[in-house]
């Protein structure tokens, strides 16, 4: 890290001076630029909220409404402080944007979390040319290729027709927030049957079906008649569902989990799923590599996750590369923060 840097990590997260802002800060602060609405990017209690107009009302579903939320178009420049910051689409989930800062300091680029596969939920990873690029890392090691879409959805519907032959019922657990939609859009280029869901999926679902995004119909589990058993329907829950006394009502189901996680096959067999599907709404690492030299940054900075594999990879082709873990920063300034008075 450079004393004249246009960002750095901090006891908030990652500040931008020039700005006086931080993105997706780790705790409340003064100004917040919010990339979208996972709860490890999005906080409730800072005093400002910048972000993309579409992430506005999933924002506000997840962190409410307590401080003024400003919604930005992709694209269009606004200033804040001595800085000009653009959003750009990230591709993640709705809303989702990486972020783009100017300044005397020269043009930083600040991923968020991204991914470049097609997502019917929202619109792709739009590349802008920057000096320095931020870029998470979620699965920042080689083993990481996710295979395409439409075949994991074809894995998909092959295990909900088996589990229908042999009248069980198919729970998937996904994340909440990004995946569920996804799959239920992705399913419905294939079909029009109706999904059961998890009471805890039904506002963001219900955000995403507000904001014109086409998916399955879905019930919920909790309205199904008692006697319901779901023999040979797909039910899909959020992971921390697994193993609670919710699942009594799904009597000899096979499990399923969508995650890139499901990469690694013995991560399948730790959690107890019966199966894995390799889904992700992060890049992998051919995807990381190939935003690099979209981006044409001839300095790279890699947080969130597996930052040193790519970090030494890219410097072994000539790139300025360096790794920031943030939430460290966050831990040593808590350690050193002094004692409140008794």
């Amino acid at each position: 890290m450079k004393s004249d840097d246009l960002l750095r990590p901090d006891a908030g997260g990652l500040y931008c001076e020039a700005g006086d802002f931080w993105i997706d800060p780790l705790q409340p602060v003064g100004r917040a630029i919010v990339t979208h609405a996972h709860a490890d990017h999005a906080r409730a209690g800072s005093g400002d909220y910048h972000t993309a107009s579409d992430n506005l009302p999933i924002l506000a579903a997840r962190i409410g409404e307590g401080a003024p939320h400003h919604g930005h178009e992709w694209g269009r420049p606004f200033e804040l402080g001595d800085t000009r910051v653009t959003l750009f689409p990230a591709g993640h989930i709705f809303g989702s944007s990486w972020v783009r800062i100017e300044s005397d300091a020269g043009t930083w680029g600040v991923s968020g979390d991204f991914k470049r596969a097609a997502d019917p939920t929202c619109p792709p990873f739009h590349p802008e040319p920057v000096d320095v690029w931020l870029t998470e890392c979620t699965f920042g090691l080689p083993v990481y290729r996710w295979p395409a879409p439409e075949q994991v959805i074809d894995e998909i519907l092959q295990w909900w027709r088996d589990c229908r032959k042999a009248n069980r019922p198919a729970v998937l657990f996904c994340y909440a927030l990004g995946k569920a939609q996804r799959i239920l859009a992705e399913l419905a280029g294939r079909t029009d049957e109706a999904v059961w869901l998890h009471g805890a999926m039904r506002p963001l679902v219900d955000a995403y079906r507000e904001a014109g995004v086409a998916m399955l119909p879905t019930r919920l589990v909790s309205e199904a008649e008692k006697a319901e058993k779901f023999a040979g329907q797909l039910v899909l829950a959020p992971p921390s569902a697994a193993g609670s006394t919710w699942m009594r009502r799904f009597p000899g189901h096979s499990a399923g989990f969508v995650s890139g996680w499901m990469r690694i096959r013995g991560n399948r067999r730790r959690r107890g799923y019966d199966r894995g599907f390799v889904m992700s709404d992060h890049a992998d690492w051919p995807a990381l590599v190939d935003t690099v030299a979209d981006m044409k940054a001839s300095r790279v900075i890699t947080i969130h996750g597996n930052g040193e594999a790519l970090a030494g990879y890219l410097g072994a082709r000539g790139l300025q590369t360096e790794s920031w873990n943030l939430r460290a920063t966050l831990a040593d300034s808590a350690k050193n923060r002094p004692a409140s008075p008794a």
